[in-house]
């Protein structure tokens, strides 16, 4: 995650000098920082999360290839075997 500088008496400053009263010039000065200051996920973080999801997804699908073989063969034994029985 990454993280963002921001001097709050300069922006004060600059509110203050454009004629925003100095307690309203605070108030908003520290509801921008803590905006600011709240984590926010770069593309890095992104394709990080990609790539582990993808990973997740090729084993599941490789268990469910497995499982699918499994009832398949299943199938087939039980098959043949009441073919036999009833043959």
């Amino acid at each position: 995650m990454s993280t963002v500088t921001f001097d709050t008496l300069k922006y004060v400053e600059a509110l203050k000098n454009g004629g925003v009263p100095e307690n309203q010039a605070r108030a908003q000065s520290e509801a921008l920082k803590e905006v600011l200051n709240t984590e926010v996920a770069t593309k890095h973080d992104i394709k990080e999360l990609e790539l582990k999801s993808d990973t997740r997804f090729e084993k599941i699908q490789g268990e469910f290839t497995l499982v699918k073989w499994m009832i398949g063969f299943n199938l087939a034994m039980s098959v043949s075997i009441l073919f036999k029985i009833f043959s």
